[in-house]
């Protein structure tokens, strides 16, 4: 049976990737108790690298929002795992935290991760996907991509 979360993503029109195999010595997330601790996510979408590049340099704050939104795509691939299938376990969006390859002068980090949180906002609605979070920027981030987030969720 299909939850209403998956629902809600149809809805949306989404289609969730692919779930990306770690690139280093780490897992793609970790359960501990009723929260699930999701690694960050870049903006790889089924194994293909998109937005590689700098905010400020190489890309402006709109179109890092949408690099934020695949990473966000991304957390709730990870997630969907650990929940088994089934995002109607998520009880709650407890934080993001994004960084974003930007120029020293660049100063609209905020406005870029918000890509991933207005994602969780659709997705799961206020109640459950308000949440926590930080927005910083890097001198670089691992294969150029211009960002990355990960994610801490609760589960039933």
């Amino acid at each position: 049976m299909a939850s209403s979360i998956d629902a809600r993503l149809s809805e949306l029109g989404i289609d969730l990737p692919v779930p990306a195999a770690p690139a280093a010595n780490y897992v793609p997330f970790v359960k501990s108790g009723n929260l699930v601790f999701v690694s960050g996510q870049i903006t790889s979408w089924n194994g293909e690298l998109q937005f590689v590049g700098r905010l400020g340099d190489t890309f402006d704050a709109d179109t890092g929002y949408q690099a934020a939104r695949i990473c966000g795509l991304n957390l709730l691939t990870q997630l969907r795992v650990a929940c088994d299938g089934d995002l109607g376990k998520v009880r709650r969006v407890v934080k993001l935290g994004g960084f974003v390859n930007s120029t020293p002068d660049f100063t609209d980090q905020p406005k870029v991760v918000n890509g991933a949180s207005d994602l969780m906002v659709e997705v799961f609605g206020q109640e459950i996907g308000s949440h926590a979070r930080f927005a910083v920027g890097a001198p670089s981030l691992p294969l150029g991509i211009a960002v990355e987030v990960d994610g801490v969720f609760e589960i039933s």
